[in-house]
């Protein structure tokens, strides 16, 4: 019995299934799809991170819980980062933790990657896709996890507080429309916006050229409004006078009139005799 029991713990883990369904799989198609001269041209991965910040206020269990519960997640205990120099406006003293890192490799980033998109993700609540925008241009892929929940390694009743940390998937794409191919062949689920596809690539170009041709229409329209203000401008550059200088000036007239009427009357030969016979 302790022969067999001991041959039973020396036995070694089993292969990555994602690994083994890649090398079957995923790799004959992206040689055929994009037409590689050989397989060591074709994208792979080479390291998973994972990264979450601690809180400079958070005492000493609580940061060591958090960094228990990064190393039950990843599999492999985290590198502690420490402050490099000292923040008085966020509390952080020079040597103070602030950050735990994971960097995965060989067996243990296809597993992780195999555990993510078949059980982690599809526990995230109202999930509607990954964002396909967030290549970095070069091949590599990042992503948050909002809460550690999602994975079944943490025990919900021990959850004292919800923890979100960062996941980057490095690949030897040189684009990222090769790194999409690789990471949809492998199982994550992305939204079908902002693919970068070729597909996705003429969407995005026909609204960026919709987008260019109604800001050019709204800019005519703006000149073709300024023009008609320029013209109507100098008709109505005399200020119009107010209802009461326009009533006291046709009064003045008025009152002018009649003195002038007064004065070729007093000059006439009729008033004049008029004035004898009274005197």
């Amino acid at each position: 019995m302790e022969a067999t029991t001991e041959t039973a713990t020396q036995q070694p883990a089993p292969p990555p299934r994602l690994r083994d369904r890649y090398r079957a799989e995923i790799l004959p198609m992206l040689m055929e799809k994009f037409d590689y001269p050989n397989t060591m041209r074709a994208p792979r991965l080479v390291k998973i991170t994972l990264n979450m910040g601690l809180d400079a206020g958070t005492d000493t269990k609580g940061r060591e819980k958090a960094i228990g519960e990064l190393a039950l997640i990843a599999g492999q205990q985290p590198n502690i980062r420490i402050a490099r120099k000292s923040i008085a406006s966020f509390k952080v003293r020079e040597g103070m933790p602030v950050g735990a890192s994971v960097t995965l490799r060989s067996a243990r980033m296809w597993e992780f990657l195999d555990r993510l998109c078949s059980v982690a993700i599809p526990r995230i609540r109202d999930f509607r896709g990954l964002k396909a925008t967030s290549f970095d241009g070069r091949g590599n892929y990042s992503m948050g996890v909002r809460e550690q929940l999602i994975f079944p390694e943490i025990d919900y009743d021990t959850v004292d507080e919800t923890r979100g940390f960062d996941i980057t998937i490095t690949t030897t794409a040189p684009t990222d429309e090769e790194a999409f191919e690789l990471l949809l062949a492998l199982g994550m689920p992305f939204a079908k916006e902002g693919r970068p596809t070729a597909e996705g690539r003429a969407e995005r170009e026909a609204a960026e050229a919709a987008a260019a041709a109604e800001a050019a229409e709204k800019a005519e329209q703006a000149e073709a409004l300024k023009a008609q203000a320029a013209e109507i401008a100098p008709q109505s550059a005399a200020p119009a006078a107010p209802e009461g200088e326009e009533g006291a000036a046709d009064e003045s007239e008025a009152g002018a009139e009649e003195a002038e009427k007064d004065k070729e009357g007093e000059g006439s030969p009729e008033v004049a005799n008029d004035q004898e016979q009274e005197g």
